[in-house]
């Protein structure tokens, strides 16, 4: 029986690619990955570890994911979605190996319980740990939100279920690497919000506690209902203080100090101050086509390419 197929998205992940796929090795029947065009070894280093390669084109991972569900022929009763730079410890491996062949069949998806690696260090507080995402799911009833920023799977015509070994966030590379790439994920959220505000494009609103971890439902009505409500200058600085002080980010020490001022405030104050840069620019327009025109060449983002793949599946089937 073939269990279970691994999709990654890659672009120039030479750094973390083989110690993902060394940690799936015994797990996954089937690697696929789907590059962006790497231009180090990302492509060979896969390509040596037995995964299907395929290269397109990027437009948002999201897009690039549900490309990946639709095209690359997956014949698994089970799929799995990991970032080049997770890492599956052994205790979980042993876990999926022996739990989800027994999985009854009313069981459409399986959370995970992620951990982030910052600096080396394992950040235990301020709200970071568990982080409970739904990453593998039954072959045909799972798709990945449309959205640009904070994607999550979708599973329909079945519950969840949560597994406890270790499963871990860990970037190697250096605090310029982080914050360049959170500078990039505060764009893509930008996007979300003023699409959500305008509706640009379809919006995808599928994500509901039966739908995909609790966590991640939870959490996202918090933010769309609450904060993204909130003065941009006020959000930030109460969601770090919360962080930091009633979560117990501080016995994180002066590395959680750095990760949770760098990702609970910098980061949300940056989204903040876009959605107010763009949307200065979008109010004066007369039309959603004008909108979309000039969100995209103030983001260098193709944002009317971002609904080409939206799935509008009923979670009823």
């Amino acid at each position: 029986m073939k269990l279970l197929t691994v999709i990654i998205l890659t672009f120039n992940e030479e750094r973390h690619l083989g110690r993902a796929l060394t940690s799936i090795a015994a797990i996954a029947d089937r690697v696929i990955v789907v590059d962006s065009h790497s231009t180090d070894r990302t492509v060979e280093i896969a390509r040596a570890a037995g995964a299907t390669v395929f290269q397109r084109a990027f437009v948002n991972h999201a897009q690039q994911f549900q490309w990946a569900l639709d095209n690359s022929g997956i014949v698994t009763d089970w799929a799995m979605r990991l970032d080049a730079d997770e890492v599956i410890e052994p205790d979980l491996a042993d876990e999926i190996r022996n739990r989800l062949p027994t999985l009854d069949r009313g069981v459409a998806g399986v959370n995970l319980k992620r951990k982030h690696i910052f600096m080396g260090r394992w950040v235990r507080h301020g709200g970071r740990y568990p982080l409970v995402l739904l990453r593998i799911w039954r072959n045909g009833q799972g798709r990945i939100e449309q959205r640009w920023m904070d994607e999550h799977i979708v599973v329909w015509n079945g519950t969840t279920v949560t597994f406890d070994g270790g499963f871990a966030d860990h970037n190697l590379n250096d605090l310029a690497y982080f914050t360049g790439k959170h500078n990039g994920y505060a764009t893509r959220e930008a996007i979300d919000v003023l699409n959500r505000k305008y509706q640009l494009t379809p919006l995808d609103d599928e994500l509901t506690r039966e739908s995909t971890s609790w966590q991640a439902a939870a959490k996202r009505r918090v933010k769309e209902r609450i904060y993204n409500r909130l003065p941009f200058w006020l959000g930030p600085l109460g969601y770090f203080l919360y962080r930091y002080f009633i979560q117990l980010g501080f016995l994180d020490g002066r590395t959680g100090l750095i990760y949770h001022f760098l990702q609970g405030f910098w980061y949300r104050f940056l989204v903040g101050a876009k959605v107010f840069e763009y949307d200065r620019a979008l109010s004066a327009c007369p039309d959603n086509a004008a909108r979309l025109q000039v969100l995209g060449r103030l983001t260098g983002r193709a944002i009317w390419l971002s609904h080409t793949g939206f799935h509008d599946k009923s979670l009823n089937g």
